[in-house]
């Protein structure tokens, strides 16, 4: 019986999210899992589009989406690559709770995220997105910690 189907692995490009990837790739190649590789964006927000006429902000919109898309491409190769089958998602909004709408919708059975590692001042006002994953999440999650 395997014990996950689904995985949701998110990265936000930096070299914390490179080892979280590399373990949920071989997890889901372990477990015959279907990968799904998440990065979540803002959207350019009601601020910047009062400054701003409409073609405008949705030229913003889509240059953020594209950059996304081309980001996650090479990540879905690598899976695929190791034999796992694998697909982006992008996400919008504020990455927890982006990240955890994303696992409800999608079925995911384990959610895997890099830490930075952030410590006292740092973290308390940087604040940790898998703090409040772990906290909210309708699944597992494992945290890898980078270096």
């Amino acid at each position: 019986m395997k014990l996950f189907q689904r995985i949701l692995v998110a990265t936000d490009f930096s070299p914390a999210s490179t080892p979280a990837f590399e373990e949920s790739v071989k997890i889901a190649k372990r477990e015959g899992a279907l990968l799904l590789i998440a990065h979540a964006y803002q959207e350019p927000g009601l601020v910047e589009l009062s400054r701003a006429p409409a073609e405008v902000y949705e030229q913003w919109n889509q240059t953020l989406r594209e950059g996304t898309e081309r980001k996650l491409r090479p990540l879905v190769e690598s899976a695929r690559k190791e034999g796992v089958e694998a697909r982006p998602l992008i996400l919008t909004g504020f990455a927890d709770e982006a990240i955890v709408e994303a696992a409800r919708q999608e079925g995911a059975d384990l959610i895997v995220l890099g830490t930075h590692g952030r410590r006292g001042a740092a973290r308390l006002f940087v604040g940790s997105v898998a703090a409040r994953v772990i906290a909210t999440a309708p699944c597992p999650v494992m945290t890898v910690r980078s270096g």
